[in-house]
């Protein structure tokens, strides 16, 4: 009896261990987690993405995707472990970083310092620490407008780019909560509210991408200081830095419902620009379907994370989850491909856009749809990376 007892209890257990295999084989791989994947099959280490080497130095844009990965780490310490071995490519012993010269005040170099805190609060190996003070003072000496607002780098001077706030405010806004440093909170509201007013478009409620105060750059308008257009992914920058922000600024700040309020009017201006066909939003926001005008991937993948990480935090109206939702199939649907080595893809990326500088960028319609459109890059598989995470998927 005890043997047939024995033999009925080992069939149970092989009976039992089978459907849990083909449950986890019949549950599908996440968005996320595929992605995540996809970057780390093809790239022992981030330095090398996409054809990336050393010279590239302290990049704020592979830097957002090491971050990214960096929260699947509770799934697994691979992702974890790829995030820490980028950031310790460039961090020394002593903290200083390879490769990043404070003078230069270019204020995209301050973004990467976010995985500073992350390692920091992590092992707390006192060189993080050191690293992370670096950044702060940079901010602490920033070159600025007269009205207080940063510069978005030296060589750019009296200019605020969107862009610009998500490549420091968040990282400051964590630094005040972690290390009990609250004049930072002031600060990013200041930061944030200031380039809301001065590249605001109060016609359609869309930002323009960035402000010459000094009005001597060619391409800002002699009246108002702004540039001509309203890219993509410049309001998507300043969306997410709004929405990571208010993860650390206090509830009682007497900014935060302000800043709630401008979230709230951007994203709804969005709205009325999104492509009613797809879902998704073009590369010059207001100018839809024109000749050359393409549904572009980073843009589309900011706002989804910002609306449903808004939704969920209860900034935004709940129809944002749904939004979201739909926007994220459609960049399914349009911009995702397998490859034949089964990682997948996200096409239809504006590889980079700036104004002013050598070649000149005059910010025209025509500019903006003529940078190079790539594939994978960095400022799409991030952001597509977050929007799974918020959304599940």
């Amino acid at each position: 009896m005890k043997i047939i007892a024995y033999v009925l209890l080992a069939l149970v257990l092989y009976a039992c261990q089978q459907k849990t295999q083909e449950t986890k084989q019949a549950t599908p791989e996440k968005w996320s987690v595929k992605m995540a994947n996809s970057v780390i099959g093809r790239y022992q280490n981030l330095t090398q993405y996409l054809g990336a080497n050393e010279s590239k130095g302290w990049q704020y844009d592979v830097a957002f995707l090491a971050m990214t990965i960096d929260k699947l780490g509770d799934k697994d310490s691979k992702y974890s472990s790829f995030m820490a071995d980028y950031v310790n490519h460039f961090v020394t012993d002593s903290g200083t970083i390879l490769a990043y010269k404070q003078d230069e005040y270019n204020i995209d170099r301050i973004a990467p310092a976010r995985n500073l805190i992350t390692l920091y609060k992590r092992t707390g190996e006192d060189k993080y620490r050191k690293s992370i003070e670096l950044f702060v003072h940079q901010m602490e000496n920033h070159p600025r407008t007269k009205e207080g607002g940063f510069w978005h780098k030296k060589v750019y001077p009296n200019q605020m780019w969107l862009d610009g706030l998500y490549m420091a405010s968040p990282f400051l806004t964590q630094y005040a909560k972690e290390f009990n440093q609250p004049k930072w909170f002031d600060e990013v509201s200041f930061q944030i509210t200031t380039v809301y007013k001065r590249t605001l478009d109060t016609k359609t409620g869309l930002l323009y991408h960035a402000y010459d105060e000094s009005r001597k750059m060619p391409w800002s308008d002699p009246q108002t200081g702004h540039s001509p257009n309203f890219w993509s992914r410049s309001m998507g920058w300043y969306l997410m830095a709004i929405v990571d922000v208010l993860d650390y600024l206090p509830e009682n700040h007497e900014q935060r419902d302000s800043i709630i309020k401008i979230f709230q009017a951007t994203s709804e201006a969005l709205l009325k620009v999104r492509d009613p066909k797809t879902g998704l939003w073009y590369q010059v926001l207001d100018q839809g379907p024109r000749e050359g005008n393409y549904l572009e991937g980073s843009g589309s993948a900011m706002y989804t994370y910002a609306f449903a990480k808004g939704a969920k935090k209860g900034y935004l109206d709940p129809k944002f989850t749904k939004i979201a939702e739909e926007s994220f199939q459609a960049m399914l649907n349009n911009f995702i491909t397998t490859d034949t080595d089964g990682h997948i893809s996200m096409t239809s990326i504006c590889g980079a856009c700036g104004l002013g500088g050598n070649p000149y960028r005059d910010g025209s319609y025509e500019y903006y749809i003529h940078e190079k459109v790539v594939t994978n890059d960095t400022k799409g598989v991030a952001p597509f990376i977050l929007a799974a995470l918020e959304l599940d998927k």
